[in-house]
């Protein structure tokens, strides 16, 4: 724990530059995530639907929507250092061999492309870092396709509860 700021100061200093070149001007994008990585990759489709507009989904494993991707589709496999990072590698290379543009964020793999991450030494923590360079690479990216990351379309920062 109290390695963390350092950890996440590293973290947000991450470049994912190839991913934002490959992802160009899709219109969705296939988010994986296991264990702990499953609610980063949660969070990360979100972002995705606020800040630019298409509706991305997070997946845990390679089932029916996976006939959605194809030649050039990009994807995002967001791998912590727990006993779920070989299975993510596993399937981020699987979609690689179907000719998706996939980048994962683990050395595992073998035909998806590697994204720098931060190791901070147990899978939770490993998680959270994960999603520090995807805020920087996403908002970079929303501004990129001509949108305003900091005031989304049709969102509301309040939610008001409902009378009934």
């Amino acid at each position: 724990m109290a390695d963390l700021p350092r950890h996440f100061a590293e973290a947000v200093k991450l470049e994912w530059l190839e991913f934002s070149a490959d992802a160009g001007d899709a219109d969705s994008i296939y988010v994986l995530g296991r264990g702990p990585a499953l609610a980063i990759a949660s969070e990360a489709a979100l972002k995705f639907k606020e800040t630019t507009g298409f509706m991305p989904k997070p997946f845990p494993r390679l089932h029916g929507p996976v006939a959605l991707v194809g030649t050039r589709f990009p994807g995002l496999a967001l791998a912590a250092r727990d006993a779920a990072e070989g299975s993510v590698a596993e399937i981020a290379d699987a979609l690689s061999a179907k000719g998706a543009i996939v980048h994962i964020t683990s050395a595992r793999a073998t035909r998806a492309k590697p994204l720098p991450f931060v190791e901070t030494g147990h899978p939770i923590t490993d998680a959270l870092a994960l999603v520090l360079p995807f805020y920087v690479f996403v908002e970079a990216w929303s501004r990129s396709r001509g949108y305003n990351p900091d005031a989304p379309a049709n969102f509301k920062k309040v939610t008001n509860p409902v009378i009934m």
